[in-house]
């Protein structure tokens, strides 16, 4: 039982029962997510010279739900659903990262056919947590994502120097690379230098202090041979680029500016030696102006594809 994924020429449906079916197959027949996984058509595969675009979904899985001023924009689920299966039907996208919730919702809807996945592996560093830089490996396994017939998992990196609970996730975020690594999966790291202000976990974002975390999250593990980095767009991106030989894709994040300006800086990234795509969500699933389609069509405007990646 599976639902014709949104096309961007389509209406939103707001019928509050259009993905009651989803939870009648939970109950009845679980065992259909994995089936699906096992049915699903995969990607055919990553090419130098072709750039990736990929779209997040697993803020909610971390408390994460607000997007610009609306402190729960990410909340309905059947809203995020609508947006997920409109990004993924342009044909210029080429994967999801999720959350495991969401990434079986999807797969159910046969909305992930001849697409890249990426499992979110760590959420346990909920939004606003006492101990949030303990971001525990709470989703996606290595094993897991095999089973799923996935590209490979994301994990999120947070280094704060001031805080004893670094040293416990930059060893199981080691040790997850590894897993994925002996099964030939891609290890997709997202590192930050952060601090905690006024209670707050805040990320610097800084030139040096990117340069920093990348020298640290890429030494990680017994082997970077399946490793990928997943980068901010800052200043200087030239020398963050230089740090490292790691293919990398870059973030969307909360950004302040205007959805020109965003792209505008994405555009000047995206030309950089090294850069393999974008891995962005709340950014394209809830632009400024409601239309998802357009967003995610402008991003995708931004990508390279070579002539020779193309034959």
């Amino acid at each position: 039982m599976t639902l014709t994924p949104v096309t961007t020429d389509h209406a939103v449906d707001d019928d509050p029962r259009r993905y009651e079916h989803l939870s009648t197959i939970r109950l009845e027949d679980p065992d259909a997510v994995a089936r699906a996984a096992k049915a699903r058509r995969r990607h055919p595969g990553l090419k130098a010279g072709r750039q990736n675009f990929i779209v997040a979904a697993d803020h909610p899985a971390r408390g994460a739900l607000a997007v610009g001023s609306d402190p729960v924009a990410m909340a309905d689920r059947r809203q995020l659903l609508d947006r997920l299966q409109i990004a993924l039907a342009n044909p210029a996208v080429d994967g999801i990262l999720a959350s495991p919730d969401i990434m079986d919702d999807l797969l159910l809807l046969g909305a992930l056919e001849g697409k890249l996945v990426f499992g979110s592996m760590n959420r346990g560093g909920l939004a606003g947590l006492v101990n949030e830089f303990d971001d525990r490996f709470t989703g996606h396994t290595a094993a897991a994502l095999e089973a799923l017939g996935a590209d490979g998992g994301k994990m999120l990196t947070r280094i704060c120097l001031g805080d004893p609970d670094t040293v416990a996730t930059l060893e199981a975020t080691a040790k997850a690379i590894d897993s994925l690594a002996e099964r030939k999966l891609i290890a997709m790291v997202e590192p930050f230098l952060s601090v905690r202000e006024n209670g707050r976990v805040r990320n610097d974002l800084s030139t040096n202090a990117v340069i920093k975390s990348i020298g640290i999250a890429e030494g990680l593990g017994s082997t970077s041979a399946y490793t990928w980095m997943k980068l901010p767009v800052v200043a200087e991106m030239e020398r963050v680029m230089a740090a490292t030989t790691m293919p990398t894709v870059l973030l969307g994040g909360d950004p302040d500016g205007t959805q020109d300006e965003v792209f505008a800086t994405w555009g000047a990234a995206l030309s950089l030696p090294g850069v393999q795509g974008l891995t962005v969500g709340r950014t394209l699933l809830y632009p400024a102006d409601g239309d998802v389609a357009g967003a995610v069509a402008a991003a995708a405007s931004l990508l390279h594809h070579t002539t020779e990646a193309s034959e």
